[in-house]
């Protein structure tokens, strides 16, 4: 079966930096599964999956403007320290910050009294990634799932 929108892709990776050491991989655990055609993972990985099928494998190059988007400067903010509980602020560390639309990772610039600044751009914006694909299986999306927007079950969302 032919990976194409409204499939669900169960599948491996890792992924770097172009010509870097690798900066994260599915290897040692459960693959990551993903509803094709819903914004579930970054637009230039899944349009290198397009009409693979189970048992593929492969490398691709994804650009920035289609992995986390171009770097914007001046996309900073100050947020109330209280917003992130105890955990430990440096200069530098990646925290997700809970917004009004959800979870959003965001990485610490300055760490004052009561107030900390943080880049909002993704930790990954700007960046051209490299990723090397095992493409576990393919298979239907359910009605739910696809009204849900996301996988189900077995790799998936619990609900």
């Amino acid at each position: 079966m032919k990976i194409e929108k409204d499939r669900v892709v169960r599948f491996h990776y890792t992924v770097s930096e172009v010509g870097q050491e690798p900066i994260e991989s599915s290897k040692d655990r459960e693959p990551l599964a993903i509803l094709v055609g819903h914004g579930n993972i970054i637009p230039g990985l899944e349009k290198a999956m397009e009409d693979k099928e189970a048992g593929a494998t492969f490398g691709v190059d994804v650009a920035s403007a289609d992995a986390y988007g171009e770097r914007r400067e001046g996309l900073t903010q100050r947020v109330p320290k209280k917003h992130f509980g105890k955990e430990k602020l440096v200069p530098g560390a990646q925290v997700v910050l809970q917004t009004n639309f959800g979870p959003r990772a965001v990485t610490v610039q300055k760490v004052g009294m009561s107030v900390v600044d943080v880049d909002l751009n993704h930790p990954m914006a700007g960046k051209d990634l490299h990723f090397d694909v095992e493409i576990i299986d393919v298979r239907e999306a359910s009605e739910e799932e696809i009204q849900h927007g996301h996988v189900h079950g077995d790799g998936g969302h619990q609900h």
